[in-house]
């Protein structure tokens, strides 16, 4: 199959788009192109009908715009796709969101905020007590006791989270470093403050970090390291070990971290280290985390952010420019979510574990390679023994002809190749749905 999508643009004629680079992860499947050659012929335009002086309709053509930071973030695709694996009525394995409900106390404490009048502009960096609750939950978790009001930013989930750690704490020219494949929203946002990005590689099958590679990596213009854990797309986890080191080098180089944690609450096989928590770390770290994930409510977009006063400081001001505050209703809301007896949590990952366990026999069964996942939602497998010649022919395959989806992650690295010969399945699903997948890929999934 081509490595291309074939698009109706604005005159009779359609064009053809490679595209290595899209941004998949985001509540949308298959949403946009994120890197592909700038051809005339690839823009986007906007019909837009005018009427001439006799009053007849006449159609022009603008093209769109956008700034230059963003332009290779376009998004061009989601229609198709998402049409697509609809018109084939494809299993969706792909999309990073549970197909069932959160916990009815925890929508039921919302419904009640609302009935309460609880719904007027919160505080700017969060209602009281659920920065409370946030400063209670991080201290039983790391055993860092910090300031509710001074250490504590409510965001509108945990994308804007990044968002204002980015825009309120990097300046143009710093150098940050990734670990690929990355959360789509990291490379955009890091655009958007003028960053330099640099990128190391985790590779299957343990997807360990290359030390001597980070070490090569920092210089006197790296500003921050930005860490994901667990990770999506690879379910690994960062072990204390890379964490130790990391924290070393950041402490040795003046170097900040920023930590992803959305998924802290899905780690299966070990224990997940915040890194705030290792000796002379919190002072550097800026913590970012969310609702969505541990109780299946990711339309809320209940997020923070946890640091120092004087990193606080650049993320609440950012903050203050984008968002301002954060759902009222919802917040009090994720305050009795936060609250919830230890019972809840086991009961999750009692939960995604049997999810899980469907999933990944099933794919083992069905002949891909898969990789160990310690934490997320998320599978990663080699998809290469199917012979398609790429990720993305492949997914392109398995909705057409097998109907079901899944995530090329070529799309989660700098460097496309990298990742041409894996695919991310979800388990965030019910069992049905995933038995159901599984019955599909084993029936009309064969090997070349």
């Amino acid at each position: 199959m081509l490595r291309t999508l074939c698009f109706k643009s604005s005159t009779s004629a359609p064009t053809f788009l490679n595209f290595p680079r899209a941004s998949f992860d985001s509540p949308f499947f298959f949403s946009s192109i994120r890197r592909f050659n700038n051809h005339p012929s690839t823009m986007s335009t906007q019909k837009h009908t005018v009427s001439t002086h006799d009053g007849t309709p006449q159609i022009t053509q603008q093209p769109l715009q956008v700034a230059k930071r963003l332009e290779k973030f376009k998004t061009t695709i989601f229609t198709q796709m998402s049409m697509l694996a609809i018109k084939h009525g494809a299993i969706n394995l792909g999309q990073g969101f549970p197909n069932f409900d959160g916990p009815d106390f925890v929508k039921e404490a919302a419904i009640q905020a609302i009935k309460d009048g609880k719904n007027q502009y919160a505080r700017g960096y969060g209602v009281p007590d659920f920065n409370n609750a946030l400063a209670a939950r991080f201290k039983k978790d790391t055993g860092l006791v910090i300031d509710p009001d001074k250490e504590v930013t409510v965001t509108s989930g945990c994308t804007e989270a990044i968002a204002a750690t980015m825009l309120g704490l990097i300046n143009p020219g710093d150098e940050v470093i990734l670990f690929a494949p990355f959360y789509d929203s990291y490379e955009a946002t890091l655009s958007m403050a003028g960053a330099k990005i640099k990128c190391i590689t985790l590779r299957p099958p343990d997807f360990a970090v290359p030390i001597d590679e980070l070490k090569s990596a920092i210089s006197k213009n790296t500003r921050a390291i930005l860490i994901n854990t667990p990770h999506n797309p690879t379910g690994k986890m960062f072990t204390r070990e890379e964490l130790n080191t990391i924290a070393s080098l950041c402490i040795e180089n003046d170097v900040l971290v920023f930590m992803d944690e959305v998924y802290d609450k899905l780690a299966f096989e070990m224990d997940h280290i915040s890194m705030a928590s290792l000796p002379g770390m919190y002072e550097r770290t800026v913590t970012m985390n969310s609702l969505g994930k541990t109780f299946s409510l990711t339309g809320w977009k209940i997020g923070w952010a946890i640091a120092p006063p004087h990193l606080t400081w650049g993320v609440r001001q950012a903050h203050s420019f984008l968002t301002f505050a954060t759902s009222t209703p919802m917040q009090w809301a994720a305050t009795v979510a936060l609250r919830a007896p230890d019972s809840y949590f086991e009961e999750l990952k009692r939960d995604y574990m049997a999810k899980k366990a469907i999933l990944v026999q099933g794919l083992k069964d069905v002949g891909f390679k898969v990789f160990p996942s310690s934490g997320t939602y998320f599978v990663v497998v080699d998809h290469t023994p199917f012979g398609l010649e790429n990720d993305i022919a492949f997914c392109e395959y398995l909705i057409k002809e097998v109907g079901v989806v899944a995530i090329p992650t070529s799309v989660f690295y700098l460097n496309p190749e990298d990742g041409k010969n894996l695919v991310r399945f979800t388990f965030c699903k019910d069992e049905e749905t995933l038995r159901s997948a599984v019955e599909r890929m084993k029936e009309k999934l064969k090997k070349k």
